[in-house]
């Protein structure tokens, strides 16, 4: 044994501990730092303030205090918290977490004798809880908004850019010319979408624990309801031990950010080969690109790659915590604490990530010239087979006759669109002169018209559709064409 250890067996827990009388040895120093959350849980400062002025109003409104205690609290916790905004609080030995911190320098400024009042009826348990769930709501109706900036930003691109076509892309494989905008709009309608299931995360998580004491419920009637009104929840907790337990909330947010960088990491991919030299279809802001130490010539695309790894960091963050919360028993564990460095960590990531993204695309440079030197003939070979189904060919037969083109004008070397009539008749008669039309790129794109695709106001729905969401909060359903 150390001799801070032997210390520790002699001493006792500081006075301000909200657990301390029951124990009468102190923690091994170790301990104490391997136990202490404030640290991370210093952000919920405000939150945590908030929680207790909601909880004393309540303690208040059934006689455990009186108004002129309550308005000393009150007046207190506005000096705390002008404190941590001003980064002039002091943090002192045996502030394990925000709630202790709070809660002793309240004492320092009112007196204990009111300041030890506050507690009553509460658990550290359903107050952590609270304060987790009000930190998270806020940071993600940031995140919503900076979503919402990232959208707006893509939907501009879109409607500015609509006229430059460039390859589209399967398997890695040049496939069919596209317009750049509906690229750009294939990613709008992913975060569309996170958008809207980022909403349905800070609806679910948006009800209230605190009431529920450390598993069993209040004793003292006080009214859950006001209190998660004052904290503008939508409703309660039903179940004192679930309200204390659950996390979930935690998970579903990590889920979302999970799925969400996904997303993130397959337009940055997208965007690091279209940035190459070997594509060139956009080039990179110097802000958002970084040199070789050794290779002065290099300009990497460090942010598109930073987000893609990134994204394994946030999957790995999801796999953490729920193998964490995995297997425990009921109510509150100190297990359940691991989620706080874990859920600051994904906002964290979540934030900085949109912000990056939409600088990303804010100012790169499209390059429109090199998208259509990368539009092949061969990309227009499906143009041949529908030529021919509008001629009454069945398609399957219209694909056979098309890959047979294709491989004619990979043997000769030419494009398909330099064998002429004579070569593509001896394919099949069923060709004519008109043929020539379905080598055009452009009207290619243009054939494209039904609802969701290339032709140009097909894009320009898409783009209105997206206009709308932000707008009204709300994605419009296609509407029936009139009869």
């Amino acid at each position: 044994m150390n001799s801070a250890q032997a210390d520790a067996r002699q001493s006792k827990p500081a006075e301000h501990k909200l657990w301390g009388g029951r124990f009468t040895g102190g923690l091994d120093p170790l301990m104490e730092a391997y136990n202490e959350s404030l640290s991370h849980d210093r952000q919920f400062y405000a939150q945590d303030i908030n929680g207790s002025i909601a909880w004393a109003r309540a303690n208040k409104n059934v006689g455990i205090m009186t108004e002129k205690e309550f308005n000393e609290i009150e007046r207190g916790f506005k000096i705390v918290k002008q404190e941590w905004e001003t980064d002039s609080f002091q943090v002192k030995a045996g502030d394990e977490d925000i709630h202790t911190a709070n809660e002793r320098r309240l004492g320092e400024i009112i007196g204990q004798a009111i300041a030890g009042k506050l507690h009553t009826g509460r658990s550290r348990n359903d107050q952590i809880a609270t304060d987790l769930r009000l930190w998270v709501r806020d940071k993600l109706q940031e995140i919503h908004r900076r979503l919402e900036s990232l959208l707006q930003t893509i939907v501009s691109r879109a409607d500015n850019e609509i006229d430059f076509i460039m390859p589209g892309y399967t398997h890695l494989q040049r496939a069919q010319p596209v317009r750049w905008s509906h690229w750009l709009l294939s990613y709008g309608f992913f975060f569309a979408a996170d958008l809207h299931r980022l909403e349905n995360v800070v609806d679910d998580l948006n009800i209230c624990p605190l009431g529920s004491g450390a598993l069993s419920g209040n004793v003292l009637g006080i009214d859950r309801e006001a209190i998660a009104r004052e904290l503008g929840f939508k409703g309660i907790c039903w179940n004192s031990m679930n309200a204390v337990s659950d996390r979930d909330f935690l998970l579903e947010t990590m889920s979302w950010g999970s799925r969400f960088m996904g997303h993130v990491s397959r337009i940055a991919t997208d965007l690091c080969i279209y940035s190459s030299q070997e594509s060139g279809f956009v080039k990179l802001s110097d802000a958002y690109s970084t040199g070789s130490s050794l290779m002065p010539q290099k300009k990497n695309p460090d942010a598109l790659e930073l987000l893609r790894g990134k994204s394994g960091q946030m999957h790995g963050l999801l796999f953490g915590f729920t193998s964490t919360l995995n297997s425990l028993p009921s109510c509150y564990d100190k297990d359940m604490q691991e989620g706080t460095p874990s859920i600051i960590a994904s906002i964290d990531l979540l934030s900085n990530s949109i912000q990056i993204l939409t600088g990303v695309l804010s100012t790169l440079s499209v390059q429109p010239q090199n998208m259509r030197k990368a539009l092949e003939p061969s990309m227009l070979a499906t143009e041949l087979a529908d030529y021919l189904v509008k001629k009454g060919v069945p398609f399957r037969e219209t694909h056979h006759i098309s890959g047979r083109v294709v491989a004619l004008a990979e043997k000769e070397g030419k494009g398909i669109d330099e064998l002429g009539v004579d070569k593509l008749r001896s394919v099949d008669e069923r060709f004519g002169d008109d043929v020539k039309e379905c080598f055009e790129h452009e009207a290619a794109v243009e054939k494209r018209t039904a609802k969701g695709g290339t032709a140009r106001e097909s894009v320009r729905e898409q783009i209105r559709v997206l206009k709308e969401l932000l707008r009204t909060g709300k994605m419009p359903a296609w509407a029936p064409s009139k009869t």
